[in-house]
């Protein structure tokens, strides 16, 4: 979609933003990036997941209007299902439930089985291409990644770019367990349901499994598996950047 403002180059703005907001709350972030014409068309991809009504919930206070885009991959959890219902309709959320293409999983995992022998494969057709799709009319995303989920993330900026050219926004990049939960509990927000029953960080159904005490909190996402991401944020264990955005 076509920007009213002048655009600098990519690489310029997204570090002229994190030097910007370097000491900025995550609301101030989060305000922010809704309302600079520089930053452009936004919506927040959400999971709905265990950590998710923190944002949703900024989002409605800060511009309820903004797109939510929830990808429904049709092996969620149905927990996750009813809680997406729950929260939605309690904060007024401006909710778009995406999901992939009928078409293709029938081809490619007729008996939704790909997620054993081909786990990439199969979120490539659940999750990366159903959301390519559904983020081409926007210039921005939020996401609800933070630092302290370690490995990949554990440098994260604020403002990053995306494989498309978009500018990838994290507002929760900096907080760490404990601001996620107080923010919960002092906004009287539900939970989702199994977090209490030992899934800290949530996926698909056949992906996820309960953690144990001590574990990191991505421990339980394709435990046994040399994978840790789904590919929405990067492949081959690399941030999924354009060429502009290396250089």
């Amino acid at each position: 979609m076509p920007l009213e403002a002048p655009l600098s180059p990519l690489v310029d703005r997204l570090a002229d933003l994190n030097a910007r907001h370097a000491h900025h709350s995550a609301t101030q972030v989060l305000d922010h990036a809704l309302s600079n014409p520089l930053v452009g068309e936004t919506a927040l991809v959400s999971s709905f997941g265990a950590d998710s009504v923190v944002l949703l919930h900024m989002v409605s206070v800060i511009e309820r209007t903004t797109p939510v885009l929830f990808l429904d991959t049709e092996m969620l959890f149905p927990e996750t299902l009813d809680y997406q219902r729950e929260v939605a309709e309690l904060l007024g959320l401006n909710v778009q439930v995406i999901r992939p293409d009928r078409d293709v999983t029938f081809l490619q995992d007729p008996n939704n089985r790909m997620h054993v022998h081909n786990p990439d494969g199969c979120c490539a057709i659940r999750k990366e291409e159903p959301l390519r799709k559904a983020l081409a009319p926007f210039d921005a995303w939020i996401t609800g990644r933070k630092r302290f989920q370690c490995g990949q993330r554990a440098a994260l900026e604020f403002f990053e770019a995306d494989e498309e050219g978009r500018i990838k926004i994290n507002p929760l990049a900096q907080w760490a367990a404990q601001d996620i939960s107080d923010y919960i509990t002092n906004n009287r927000l539900p939970r989702h349901p199994l977090v209490a029953k030992g899934y800290p960080s949530l996926g698909c159904a056949p992906c996820t499994t309960r953690i144990a005490a001590g574990e990191d909190s991505r421990a339980g996402r394709w435990r046994g598996l040399n994978k840790t991401e789904c590919g929405i944020h990067f492949a081959n264990g690399a941030p999924k950047l354009t060429e502009e955005a290396r250089t």
